[in-house]
């Protein structure tokens, strides 16, 4: 293998750092985007089995072509450009919004050792550059001339700038109990202690001392997603679709590939803080990737199992869970975490 290295580095000469590095970013990209096609195929699927119905059925052998065919319908569209809208800037907003969705990825850690970019400051970074995706819906709404998307995003804005605030709370305690914020180095925290010497791994994971975190993390994924059943921003009986209501064809896909994307981001970045990542739930079996991709369908399980669940919150209600019961939950829980760690009882030495 490192001959081959050797022998495939010296044909790009000086540039092989920047062909190595692209290659890994597109054996990055190119599985997220075929997980994100066969993740709304799976909803639909999923959703369709708690209605009793069956879902994609027709396309291909068990409906398995359905994404593919939906993709390629949205490219053959054209994109019609509302009169007196802002082109450029209603061009370039489905790229802000799924830039962030794919740039976050670089940090995100595999395996020990597998990981585009092994920072130390992984989660810091992941935060910077999640927040950004606001802008893209914010100029998607503005850009397009319309009430309904104006409004649409602005319902959009307030509901991820409110609900980051607890996500921010939630990684706090992540960072205290870690004292890292390197996503490697909070796995492997979540390695070691007690229960796992024992051989029980899962019981030495965060989600159990950081529980109420954990609960506020997740339900806060949700929200900032954009996810039923806080799907405020697309209420389709009030206002049309919500910030993309103009949008067709591929900057409308784009959208759409990143609200899956940042799905499964959120769901990849719970295993990893939460969930012991890519570590096994028992001594007996071994650490691998499968174990992080395993935990995330779970939790992306949980995102399809809230949609067919719950009825849609209202905004005033929404904003009071992000403000009156998440945030002091989380300002409590920094709280009893520094007083946890200072008292003689610290499970975390």
């Amino acid at each position: 293998m490192n001959a081959l290295m050797q022998y495939v580095s010296g044909m790009f000469g000086s540039a092989w750092p920047l062909v190595w590095t692209l290659a890994k970013i597109v054996a990055i990209v190119a599985p997220l985007m075929l997980a994100v096609a066969y993740l709304t195929f799976w909803e639909r699927k999923v959703i369709g089995w708690m209605q009793v119905r069956i879902g994609p059925n027709r396309v291909g052998p068990w409906g398995l072509i359905q994404p593919i065919a939906d993709g390629v319908k949205l490219l053959l569209k054209e994109i019609i450009i509302p009169t007196k809208s802002n082109t450029w800037i209603f061009l370039m907003a489905p790229g802000l919004a799924i830039a962030p969705a794919l740039a976050a990825w670089a940090v995100v850690p595999f395996s020990d050792t597998l990981v585009l970019a092994n920072i130390d400051a992984s989660l810091l970074y992941v935060m910077a550059i999640a927040s950004v995706g606001v802008y893209g819906i914010i100029l998607a709404g503005w850009a397009s001339n319309s009430k309904y998307a104006f409004l649409g995003a602005l319902r959009s804005a307030a509901q991820m700038v409110s609900y980051e605030v607890s996500m921010g709370f939630a990684l706090i305690t992540v960072l205290m109990v870690s004292n890292s914020l390197n996503f490697v180095d909070i796995v492997n925290a979540q390695k070691s202690g007690t229960f796992a010497g024992m051989g029980l791994g899962f019981l030495s994971w965060n989600w159990i001392p950081l529980l109420p975190m954990f609960v506020v993390y997740l339900i806060s994924g949700v929200a900032e997603t954009n996810r039923a059943p806080f799907d405020l921003a697309e209420g389709e009986s009030e206002i049309v679709a919500g910030f993309h209501a103009e949008y067709s064809g591929m900057a409308f896909a784009l959208f759409f590939l990143a609200e899956y994307a940042n799905m499964i981001l959120i769901a990849a970045l719970t295993s990893i803080l939460f969930l012991g990542g890519w570590a096994s739930p028992v001594g007996f079996l071994p650490d691998c990737a499968l174990w992080l991709f395993v935990k995330m369908s779970f939790v992306l399980f949980l995102f399809l199992w809230f949609r067919a669940t719950f009825p849609r919150y209202r905004y005033d209600q929404l904003m009071r869970l992000g403000w009156k019961v998440f945030l002091p939950i989380c300002i409590v829980w920094v709280v009893v975490i520094g007083a946890w760690m200072m008292s003689p009882l610290n499970i975390w030495k």
